[in-house]
């Protein structure tokens, strides 16, 4: 848990000094975020490639900024090691009146917060972004 903290934290950083692009080391989990984040708009664009011809993959994320800010506003990190967070179903929340979005860790994989509530299952709340 404490990677996707260390994930989130670096998009963090990147979005708050202005850079273009971040480069992630590649991971399924780290993918399936990126890939939520750009099905709602709060990434430009992703890649996944591989580092100096070996094995070793990374991901670069590509900040999306309208008039020179960043459109990803916050990224709270919920579910921490010391204190997993879980939710059923019916308490799933909305991220300010549907202006933001929550990433849940479900058993039928990594997703947000409304296709959690409308497939009706619960899971581990990653984090919320807005």
């Amino acid at each position: 848990m404490s990677n996707i903290s260390n994930y989130l934290t670096s998009i963090r950083n990147a979005c708050n000094v202005k850079h273009s692009y971040v480069k992630i080391n590649y991971s399924k989990i780290y993918l399936n975020i990126t890939k939520i984040l750009y099905k709602n708009n709060y990434i430009k664009s992703y890649k996944i490639y591989n580092y100096n011809n070996d094995n070793k993959k990374k991901i670069i994320i590509y900040l999306k900024y309208i008039n020179n800010n960043s459109v990803i506003k916050k990224i709270k990190i919920i579910s921490k090691p010391s204190l997993r967070k879980y939710l059923k179903c019916k308490n799933i929340f909305k991220v300010l009146n549907g202006y933001g979005i929550s990433i849940i860790s479900t058993s039928l994989g990594i997703m947000t917060g409304y296709e959690a509530k409308k497939k009706k299952i619960g899971g581990e709340i990653l984090c919320v972004v807005y």
